[in-house]
């Protein structure tokens, strides 16, 4: 990398020279001897190798000279200048000369340039490390957005497994509920129509003789809790006495009461009796 920084501005320098010293030869060559116009071309030349010699040793050693580098922009000016008086006066190719009269202080910016490189040059041991730390943090940084992206796939399947699985839920519940309320409207239809109970007691007629029996299908609704009583409190009727207590409660009311409505005014009342009991009472009663 050194070298990509430096041939440029050594080779620059060095055409400049030639430029420089031909130029004052041609130029002075007419008006004063031409060793003369040497010595002067290769002073000026010298001038400026001389300081830019210095201003590289400076630079090895980690220091710089203001008045140095002032020094040597001032022999890049003068040549620079000859250059462009030359190209002034000459009668022919006055273009040609003024496009070469900026060498001179390219060559002193490309050794600008390679100062400002070598004071920002690093080793190769610390290139390598900042290209590891550079790799590394890529490499986090890769992981981190595959864990992230693997993160939101998940949780994204995770969702439509929970959504697809709350829908069946929902079309189940709904099917249940729509079949269970059609059950039970057919049995509201079957309980509250006229022609039930006497289809059912002419079917249970010929084992019930002497009797009509009231059939009652079950109810959809809310059920009344019904107090439990103790035995001290309650003690055992005599089949009876149960008897003749359910038979009151039956006719208590015009029309008599359905099983149900007795039972439940049995309880209420305070009296104990086992369902296999009371239900046989009603059954002798009715």
């Amino acid at each position: 990398m050194k070298a990509k920084t430096v041939l440029p501005a050594v080779a620059m320098t060095a055409v400049s020279m030639v430029l420089t010293l031909a130029v004052v030869v041609m130029w002075l060559g007419g008006a004063v001897p031409w060793p003369v116009a040497l010595v002067v071309g290769l002073g000026i030349d010298g001038g400026w190798l001389a300081t830019l010699a210095y201003e590289r040793r400076l630079a090895a050693q980690g220091d710089h000279s203001p008045v140095v580098t002032a020094v040597g922009w001032l022999f890049g000016l003068v040549a620079a200048g000859v250059l462009v008086a030359h190209a002034l006066t000459v009668e022919h190719g006055t273009g040609a000369w003024l496009a070469v009269a900026w060498l001179p202080i390219a060559a002193k910016a490309l050794w600008l340039v390679h100062g400002l490189w070598e004071r920002t040059a690093l080793t190769t041991g610390a290139l390598e490390a900042i290209r590891g730390i550079q790799q590394e943090a890529r490499d986090e940084a890769a992981v981190a957005r595959a864990r992230l992206r693997a993160e939101a796939s998940a949780e994204e399947t995770r969702l439509t497994a929970v959504t697809q699985a709350g829908a069946r839920v929902a079309r189940v519940q709904a099917k249940t509920a729509k079949a269970l309320s059609q059950a039970w409207s057919t049995l509201e239809t079957a309980r509250s129509g006229e022609d039930t109970g006497r289809a059912l007691t002419s079917v249970t007629a010929r084992v019930t003789p002497g009797g009509t029996p009231r059939w009652e299908l079950p109810l959809w609704g809310p059920s009344e809790p019904v107090p439990a009583l103790t035995l001290e409190a309650s003690p055992a009727l005599t089949d009876e006495a149960l008897d003749a207590l359910v038979n009151e409660i039956r006719h208590s009311e015009d029309p008599a009461l359905s099983y149900r409505e007795m039972a439940a005014r049995f309880r209420a009342a305070g009296h104990s009796a086992s369902e296999v009991r009371l239900r046989a009472a009603w059954k002798r009663v009715a």
